[in-house]
């Protein structure tokens, strides 16, 4: 699919996607210069914060693959940001705009970040509004692709609002949502993560050639998708539980739900969803570079293989000595171990190329990948009630 011409490419319905997986590399050098633009305006705006309130609480919010950018990041922050000053938690708008109640706390202050490709989806603009009525000391960091968007607008001329724009080409113009993903996600990161700025932009140099080297193997990633296959199962500990999320999801949207996907964590498979595994569904594991973790991320994966029951159990990450799996693996060349949360985004674009060439494989069109229409770019139909 890299190959191909645009004319190709555009006959199959797959140009746009195509396209947008692939520029990725590019585009988090890009984010990596936006943060070092704005780099100034963020310290002053959240050390104001911490400041005036001491520790306060970070919600990261989003509907769909938008949620997942916070259910990926925020474990490592957890870890690897600053606890003295953000407790960092990961909400999606869909949970906050049903049950505002239920996570929206009045009197504890609160910068709520929010992610969107659009900046427009209803649950978006109202999970804004009904945290302007429910917390008394709201701050908000609008993390969005499309300066136009609600989000980006609203908060243009607020001083207790920070926006920041993801480059130019990640506001996907395809169905599934790629490269904003990966921006927004490397975006929070570089914010929170406690890291030297130097350490980041070497880390985001060598994830930059691993993307490439996702679009280099074709060949490799096409052999799998060869697999008689109508299941799929990605699973992973810590962050990589929500990079499963977003995996499983774009195997969804770009298949139309031809190919049926489930995701957990490695520990958690085995309590009841591994009934969803049997002789025509692959499953891969994106294991931990953590060496305590990535035991139980190898536990399952020979547990999987040893089970004879899948036509294909893979892992996917970086090789580690003395802690690899025996069986098939998608491994990155580079032995420079990365923190798990810059790993997940080489990881992504191995997800993303599944889902393209699966989406190929049973005969959609990856850029309109829901043929009744039921399901859009930007979601419709959602009826916001007075709170």
């Amino acid at each position: 699919m890299f190959s191909k011409t645009d004319a190709e490419l555009t006959k199959m319905g797959a140009k746009i996607t195509t396209r947008e997986i692939a520029q990725q590399p590019q585009l988090w050098r890009e984010t990596w210069s936006i943060y070092q633009e704005k780099k100034t305006k963020i310290d002053e705006f959240l050390t104001g914060i911490n400041q005036k309130w001491g520790k306060v609480r970070v919600i990261f919010t989003g509907a769909g693959t938008s949620a997942y950018v916070g259910n990926m990041v925020m474990p490592y922050l957890q870890k690897h940001g600053d606890r003295s000053k953000y407790n960092f938690e990961a909400i999606d708008t869909t949970k906050i705009v049903s049950t505002p109640e239920d996570y929206l706390e009045p009197d504890t202050p609160t910068i709520l970040v929010s992610f969107a490709r659009s900046g427009n989806s209803p649950e978006s603009v109202a999970s804004v509004e009904l945290a302007k009525k429910l917390v008394k000391n709201l701050y908000q960091i609008a993390i969005t692709c499309a300066p136009a968007g609600q989000l980006a607008q609203d908060l243009k001329d607020d001083s207790t609002g920070l926006v920041l724009l993801m480059p130019e080409k990640s506001l996907d113009q395809g169905f599934a949502m790629t490269g904003s993903f990966s921006c927004m996600s490397l975006a929070t990161l570089l914010v929170f993560d406690r890291l030297a700025d130097d350490q980041k932009q070497g880390i985001i140099e060598q994830i930059a050639k691993m993307g490439e080297s996702v679009i280099a193997r074709e060949d490799e990633i096409q052999a799998i998708v060869d697999t008689d296959f109508d299941r799929i199962s990605y699973i992973g500990s810590g962050c990589f539980g929500g990079l499963a999320e977003e995996t499983r999801l774009k195997i969804l949207e770009l298949t139309a739900g031809e190919v049926a996907a489930l995701f957990d964590t490695s520990m958690g498979l085995r309590h009841g969803p591994k009934s969803f595994l049997n002789q025509k569904t692959i499953v891969f594991d994106f294991v931990s570079n953590n060496s305590y973790t990535r035991q139980y991320d190898l536990d399952i994966l020979n547990e999987i293989k040893d089970d004879q029951i899948v036509p294909l159990v893979m892992a996917v990450g970086q090789e580690k000595s003395g802690q690899n799996f025996t069986g098939k693996s998608f491994m990155f060349a580079d032995q420079k171990l990365l923190p798990d949360a810059y790993l997940a985004l080489p990881d992504v674009m191995f997800g993303q190329t599944i889902a393209l060439l699966t989406s190929i494989k049973v005969g959609n069109k990856p850029d309109t990948p829901s043929p009744t229409g039921t399901v859009n770019r930007v979601v419709k139909g959602v009826t916001i009630h007075e709170f």
